[in-house]
């Protein structure tokens, strides 16, 4: 894909310090050193080293991600300036009733989305948080809206599909969630019941999106609260910087444009997802180590 041409906007001073255990409480800032509103501007030469970062809190991450974080992998983002999803009226592919009237359609949109997002690779913002995980382990969480398996396959396993997986189908009969990766379009038949009731395994316009418990849970608990690549526009996710950000998380927003949310982000980044999110992960286990 050509290099996106938007600049990359940084504002200092964002250098990301922990609070240790004898500053600041987990419901007061969570992080210092980040712009926004109360946040002490903490400069590197306050950076702690050394034994001082051994008695730090651990991080709570939680990090959503949206149609941006594929897009540079060649995944099309959700719809178009037209209001078309690669071409389809939402309502013609993305909705129960849109099922019901012509399911061929809506099977046949679905098998060719799954082939495509199988022949394009994870980009380095997928392989970044893979690597942001790898190093904190389950203090960090990966909630992501989109339905492709590029998280899974840079190596990251702490992950909510909230809006199910194009790998998996759903049984409209029995309730059975299969991994599937071949086309469904000829009505093959359930693994657990046989019946030839299966449909794709993704959370349509009007239905319940996955886990929301155990997403908010998380969101409520995170010291930090990272968007990346995402509209801000669809709810419930759309709710989740502003829920964090109320239980004394900090909120960092990066995103090729920036987003008018409920609140303002107390750090926002632009540019592409590729560029943004392993820097962001460089500095945070910076001061992780």
């Amino acid at each position: 894909m050509p290099e996106d041409p938007t600049p990359i906007v940084l504002h200092p001073p964002d250098v990301l310090i922990p609070v240790s255990k004898g500053g600041v409480s987990r419901g007061g800032a969570g992080w210092a050193g980040w712009p926004g509103a109360g946040a002490e501007q903490v400069g590197e030469a306050d950076a702690p080293t050394g034994a001082a970062r051994a008695t730090m809190e651990p991080m709570r991450i939680v990090v959503l991600t949206g149609a941006g974080i594929s897009a540079e992998s060649g995944v099309p983002t959700f719809r178009d300036a037209g209001g078309l999803w690669e071409g389809h009226r939402v309502e013609d592919v993305a909705t129960p009733e849109a099922f019901e009237r012509d399911p061929d359609t809506v099977q046949a949109f679905y098998d060719a989305r799954r082939r495509a997002a199988a022949s394009v690779e994870p980009n380095a913002a997928h392989r970044a948080l893979a690597r942001l995980e790898g190093a904190l382990g389950d203090d960090v969480l990966v909630v992501t809206q989109n339905v492709d398996d590029l998280h899974e396959r840079a190596g990251t396993r702490n992950l909510v599909h909230m809006h199910g997986e194009l790998n998996r189908a759903l049984c409209t009969e029995c309730g059975a969630r299969p991994e599937w990766r071949e086309d469904l379009l000829h009505r093959p038949p359930c693994p657990a019941c046989g019946e030839r009731a299966l449909r794709p395994d993704v959370v349509w316009f009007g239905e319940m999106p996955y886990d929301l418990d155990r997403i908010e849970r998380a969101v409520v608990a995170c010291d930090v609260f990272v968007s990346i690549g995402t509209s801000g526009s669809v709810y419930p996710a759309a709710g989740y910087a502003a829920l964090a950000s109320a239980f004394g998380a900090r909120t960092v927003e990066l995103n090729l444009e920036a987003t008018d949310g409920l609140i303002p982000f107390d750090v926002a980044r632009t540019g592409p997802a590729s560029v943004l999110v392993p820097a962001w992960v460089d500095e945070v286990l910076a001061v992780a180590e």
